[in-house]
């Protein structure tokens, strides 16, 4: 374990960012940089994957694995369930000065979330099939999932480990460790795609063989660091066994849960309708518009993240101040980004689309057509991912979850099975931004509730 002494000493670098400083607009873009590169790098690299599906193997396989990914998201939420709620546990007990049991609770999750990710790759690989056949895909479609899937499941526990580790680097103080490391799995997964898919014409294995590889590569390497002795706030030794604690993370990281199974359930739902409506074209076009949001929605996700555990831990330290400092900032920044990234995706659809599937002129008609109408979503979804991630952050995971679930459960559940009735294929591209304008009034009615209880506004 790390000493006090220790952590003092590494801390008195004038130039390291710490979880206590004053933090300024440059300061707080410094801080969470890392994570928003991070995360933007992520995407990607999950990007890369899409586009040599789609431009070597065809978009029947592209569509294909976009089915079959939202099970992924599924197996591997607790990872990102623990690594949120965690980080504001183990962040609030830094700030109340307790870094020996802050290691002891980081420990037991590390360790909790090997044996879930074990477990969850097992039970993938026995619903697979029937979840791919429940979707209702075209007969030409299950070989690809299935080859795509089954691959896929073998590096579970890896995919968890990835998301755990990248919120926990913030925590760590260590956000820009967690981006290098992001960066080669990233670049692991670009080049042997180019050499499995381009050159080796494996196909859908070759793109789930490159995937696995790099999961590795970003699960096993800060297993790794965090395991030896390191000059960070955080190291993997004897565990903290709590499962009380380990409850509580799960509780803080409710929402990510409810988040990420409910949109996995929602993009389901999505290709059901699109297979209904449109057929494999419907599911490719609503594919490519994913991809093309992904970098703009890992921004929001890489703020957030960086941000939290700052919240965490000036509530443990009970400054009030420096929480009000960041609650504006971060409100700004966020309804910023968003109105930005309304503009890029309105304007600049078109070529972003043909990247992908330029191939087929029909085919970019549809899904510019579409991304142009879902776009209208960045409005609002950036503040309520900045406020569902603030209430981890501040250890109400009740609130967190609620937002959450009315968010995408309520309103975009909702949306995506009532309004194509009346409007058809445009029902379906304008859901998530209908979802969004009725599930902000939620959040705002909770912002400004508890805003004196947490000292944020």
């Amino acid at each position: 374990m790390l000493s006090f002494n220790r952590m003092d000493t590494d801390r008195s670098s004038k130039n390291r960012i710490q979880l206590s400083d004053h933090f300024t607009y440059r300061r707080l873009f410094a801080f969470v940089l890392p994570t928003i590169a991070n995360m933007i790098f992520l995407s990607v690299y999950g990007i890369i994957d899409g586009l040599f599906i789609s431009n070597c193997v065809g978009k029947v396989a592209f569509a294909s694995v976009n089915v079959v990914f939202p099970i992924f998201s599924v197996l591997g939420v607790f990872g990102l369930m623990v690594g949120t709620g965690g980080s504001a546990i183990i962040g609030k007990t830094l700030g109340e000065q307790k870094p020996e049991k802050a290691n002891g609770y980081f420990s037991f999750f590390v360790y909790a979330c090997i044996i879930i990710g074990v477990i969850m790759a097992v039970l993938g690989m026995f619903v697979l099939r029937p979840a791919i056949r429940l979707l209702g895909v075209e007969p030409d479609m299950i070989d690809p999932c299935m080859e795509y899937g089954i691959i896929g499941m073998f590096t579970v526990p890896c995919f968890m480990l990835q998301f755990l580790f990248q919120i926990l680097f913030v925590t760590a103080e260590k956000p820009r460790l967690g981006f290098w490391i992001t960066i080669s799995a990233g670049i692991t997964n670009i080049v042997l795609d180019f050499f499995f898919v381009y050159l080796f014409h494996w196909g859908v294995a070759g793109a789930a063989v490159a995937t696995d590889i790099s999961e590795v590569v970003g699960g096993i390497v800060p297993l790794i660091y965090f395991v030896r002795p390191n000059n960070s706030l955080l190291q993997i030794g004897r565990p903290d066994v709590d499962f009380r604690a380990l409850l509580k993370a799960c509780t803080n990281g409710l929402s990510e849960l409810v988040s990420t199974v409910s949109e996995s359930v929602v993009s389901m739902l999505y290709n059901f309708q699109l297979l209904r409506i449109a057929g494999s074209d419907g599911v490719a076009a609503f594919g490519v518009m994913e991809y093309c949001t992904f970098i703009f929605f890992a921004i929001f996700a890489g703020y957030n993240m960086g941000v939290q555990p700052l919240f965490s831990y000036n509530y443990g330290a009970d400054n009030r101040d420096e929480m009000k400092n960041l609650f504006r900032k971060s409100i700004i920044l966020m309804e910023g980004f968003g109105l930005v990234m309304l503009a890029l995706l309105f304007f600049f659809a078109r070529p972003l689309v043909s990247v992908f599937v330029g191939y087929d002129a029909d085919l970019v008609d549809l899904t510019v057509h579409g991304i142009r109408i879902y776009s209208l979503l960045f409005i609002t979804c950036g503040i309520q991912i900045f406020a569902t991630g603030m209430f981890t952050a501040l250890n109400n995971g009740l609130v967190s979850a609620i937002c959450a679930t009315v968010r995408v459960v309520v309103c975009e559940i909702s949306s995506v099975m009532i309004l194509p009735i009346f409007f058809g294929l445009n029902g379906i591209w304008c859901s998530a931004p209908v979802a969004e304008a009725g599930s902000i009034l939620v959040v705002f009615f909770f912002v400004i509730r508890l805003r004196r209880r947490y000292g944020y506004a």
